[in-house]
C-alpha cells in the first residue's frame, strides 16, 4: 500500500509566497506582529483583554467588565487575576477578586474595584479607565473557594472590599444551598458593595443577611457573631477583609478548636520604590549584583555568570522573556517602568530592560 501526498493547490501555494513576501518587505518585524497591534487579543501567549464596560457600585468602587483574548481558560468563582494597567506610563500589576459568573454567553469576566488612599490602580480604575482600554491578564488563581461540593451550611464573614471574592461565589452558587449566612460590615448602608444585589439575594431567601454598619453600630467583634449567626462552630466559614478582623477570627476559630473550617483570603499590599538600577537578584542562580541604570538586565547577568537566554538582544524575537517575581524594571527603549509585587511572575525582555529599583529574577 502506497499514500501518496495532497498537492499542494493553487490558492495555497499563492498564499505562502505572499506571507513570506510580506514578512520580507516588513522585517524585523512579521505580519503577526501588526496583526497583534490590529486586533491585541489575538495572541495566546501574551494574554490582554479590553474593558467593555464599567459600572459603579459605590462611591468609590466600580465594576470593571473585560473581554479576555485568545488564551483565557475560566476561573473557579473565588479566585483572583493579576492585571496589568499602564498608568502614567508605568506598567502596574495587581490582584483582584473576579465577581462575574462562570461561563458567561459572552465570555466576559468582571473585577470589582474599590479605591484606596494612595492606591494608583484603584484610583486609575475607579476614576480614569476607560472603555476600549487594553489591560494584560494572568490566569485565574487562588484557593480561596468553596472547592468541587460545598458544604451544607455556610458562613461568610466581610468587610469593605472583603465582599468581592464572596459575591463571586453567591452568584455562583445554585440555588440547592440555601443555608448560607453573609455577615458584612461597611461604613454605612450606601458603602456595601453590591448593597442592592446583596439585599435582593436576602429577600428571595437566597441567604441570610446580616449587615453592621460601623458609622452606626460600631467595629463588628467577633464575639457578637454567637447571637448573630447562632450555629457558627457549625459552619465552615469564608472570610475576608481588614487584617485585624481576620486577625480575630482566626484565635477565635483556633481557641475553639475549629481551625479546619476557617477558610481566609488576605489581600496584600504592593508598595514599590521605582529608582535608577538597583540590585537585581537571579534567584535560581542565587547571584545578586548591583546594576546601573543603563545596562540591561541580561548584561548584567551574564557578566554576573548567569546562564542567560537570548536571541535577537535587540527586544524583538522575544528569546530573552523571563519572570520579574518582584521589583522594578525600565523599558530602556521607551522608559516605560513594569512592577511586580511578589509572586505576580510578570514577564519581561532582559535584553531591553534595566533595574529600575530592587528587582528580583526568575533565573
Amino acid at each position: 500500500m502506497t499514500t501518496t501526498a495532497p498537492r499542494p493547490t493553487v490558492v495555497g501555494a499563492l498564499r505562502d509566497h505572499v506571507i513570506k513576501l510580506a514578512e520580507r518587505v516588513t522585517s524585523p518585524l512579521v505580519p503577526s506582529d501588526y496583526l497583534d497591534v490590529i486586533d491585541p487579543l489575538r495572541s495566546s501567549s501574551d494574554l490582554r483583554g479590553r474593558i467593555v464596560a464599567i459600572h459603579p457600585e459605590t462611591r468609590d468602587a466600580v465594576s470593571v467588565v473585560i473581554k479576555p483574548g485568545r488564551g483565557w481558560r475560566t476561573h473557579i468563582p473565588g479566585q483572583y487575576i493579576r492585571i496589568g494597567v499602564d498608568v502614567d506610563g508605568v506598567r502596574q500589576w495587581r490582584a483582584y477578586s473576579l465577581t462575574s459568573t462562570t461561563g458567561r454567553p459572552d465570555g466576559h469576566i468582571a473585577i470589582t474595584v474599590k479605591a484606596i488612599p494612595d492606591g494608583v490602580v484603584s484610583n486609575h480604575l475607579v476614576r480614569r479607565a476607560t472603555v476600549g482600554t487594553v489591560v494584560q491578564l494572568d490566569q485565574a488563581t487562588g484557593d480561596f473557594t468553596l472547592g468541587a461540593r460545598p458544604p451544607a451550611k455556610i458562613l461568610f464573614v466581610t468587610a469593605g472590599s472583603g465582599i468581592t471574592p464572596v459575591m463571586g461565589m453567591l452568584r455562583n452558587l445554585s440555588d440547592r444551598h440555601a443555608d448560607v449566612v453573609v455577615v458584612h460590615s461597611a461604613p454605612t448602608a450606601e458603602d456595601v458593595i453590591f448593597g442592592g444585589e446583596l439585599r435582593m439575594m436576602a429577600s428571595q431567601g437566597r441567604i441570610r443577611l446580616v449587615e453592621r454598619h460601623t458609622d452606626v453600630d460600631g467595629m463588628l467583634d467577633v464575639a457578637d457573631l454567637d447571637s448573630l449567626v447562632g450555629d457558627v462552630a457549625e459552619r465552615q466559614t469564608w472570610a475576608c477583609g481588614p487584617a485585624g478582623i481576620l486577625d480575630a477570627l482566626q484565635a477565635r476559630w483556633d481557641a475553639d478548636g475549629i481551625t479546619d473550617q476557617l477558610h481566609i483570603e488576605r489581600f496584600r499590599p504592593a508598595v514599590i520604590a521605582a529608582g535608577d538600577g538597583g540590585t537585581v537578584t537571579f534567584q535560581k542562580s542565587r547571584t545578586v549584583v548591583e546594576a546601573g541604570g543603563t545596562q540591561t538586565l541580561l548584561d548584567a547577568g551574564e557578566a554576573a555568570g548567569v546562564l542567560m537566554p537570548s536571541g535577537c538582544r535587540m527586544g524583538i524575537c522575544y528569546g530573552c522573556v523571563v519572570p520579574l517575581r518582584q521589583g522594578a524594571v525600565r523599558d530602556l527603549r521607551t522608559g516605560d517602568l513594569t512592577t511586580a509585587a511578589p509572586g505576580d511572575n510578570v514577564a519581561i525582555q532582559t535584553c531591553v530592560s534595566a533595574a529600575a529599583g530592587a528587582c528580583d529574577i526568575d533565573l
